[in-house]
Parts: structure tokens; sequence; C-alpha cells
């Protein structure tokens, strides 16, 4: 499923901190820090499906969580950043 929703276009978002994204991240993503999450919903809306990431799988399982309880039906949680990068580069 993760292949197939990065195929057709997912906003890809890596929920790392500044300095993680720094350190190495997937070129077709943005960098929505966990913290900064609330802040910037509006970011979101409208978009067909979204794939959140991180170091561990742990901090985009609970960025997809945040995104569930505001109503959003379409999000996934991809796991690390490299199982995301191994499906773009």
């Amino acid at each position: 499923m993760l292949k197939d929703w990065i195929e057709q276009g997912a906003f890809l978002v890596d929920v790392r901190t500044h300095e993680e994204w720094n350190e190495g991240h997937v070129i077709a993503s943005v960098n929505i820090p966990l913290d900064e999450l609330s802040d910037r919903m509006a970011e979101f809306e409208g978009k067909d499906k979204i794939v959140f990431f991180c170091r561990s799988g742990g901090r985009s399982g609970m960025a997809k969580m945040i995104l569930q309880s505001q109503g959003f039906t379409n999000v996934e949680n991809g796991g690390t950043w490299q199982d995301v990068k191994q499906f773009i580069d």
C-alpha cells in the first residue's frame, strides 16, 4: 500500500526535527516536525493521500493519530524515512 500511495502522488511528510531532516531526507517530502503539526493543519487540507514518516515509525504513528482525530481518513504511517525513500530514489 505504501508504494501505491507514493506512486499516486501522496503528500509525504517527515515529522522528524529540522536537525534530523538536515542530516538526510526524502527529496519529494516536506518537513513538518511533530511538535509543529497542530499549528500547521491547514497544509493537509485538500490532500488526497498523506504519508507520515520519521526515524523509527513512532512519531509518524502519533502524527497519523493526530490527523485522524481531526477527521482526516486518508492518512498512513509510512514508518521510517528509509522505508519511504526506497520507493523514491
